[in-house]
């Protein structure tokens, strides 16, 4: 069991940045992977950006070039850089952890909410 508890997550106008951190009770090492996730209302919860244990990473085609996401594997610790915000990316956010490949994510956060004003 992990628990993960997400922050940084508010209202700002577009253009602007927000890094979101989800913290994790225990180490993140053993995870294959830990993803950034976000729901908009209506919508489908959609991956925006994964890093596996390796270092590797990917990204929604819609964040491509915005975003970043990172790990600190000393703090158990995964971030979301997210810069040039828009309007589209307002949404809660929520921090996953996926154990096993091709597996689809075991953990989930609380979920932030982003909030994008234009």
């Amino acid at each position: 069991q992990v628990q993960l508890v997400e922050s940084g997550g508010g209202l700002v106008q577009a253009g602007g940045s927000l890094r979101l951190s989800c913290a994790a009770s225990r180490s993140i090492i053993r995870f294959n992977a830990m993803g950034w996730y976000r729901q908009a209302p209506g919508q489908q919860r959609e991956l925006v950006a994964r890093i596996t244990s390796g270092g590797n990473t990917d990204y929604a085609a819609s964040v491509k070039g915005r975003f970043s996401i990172s790990r600190d594997n000393a703090k158990n610790t995964v971030y979301l850089q997210m810069n040039s915000l828009k309007p589209e990316d307002t949404a809660v956010y929520y921090c996953a952890a996926t154990q096993g490949v091709g597996r689809p994510p075991g953990y989930w956060g609380q979920g932030t909410q982003v909030t994008v004003s234009s």
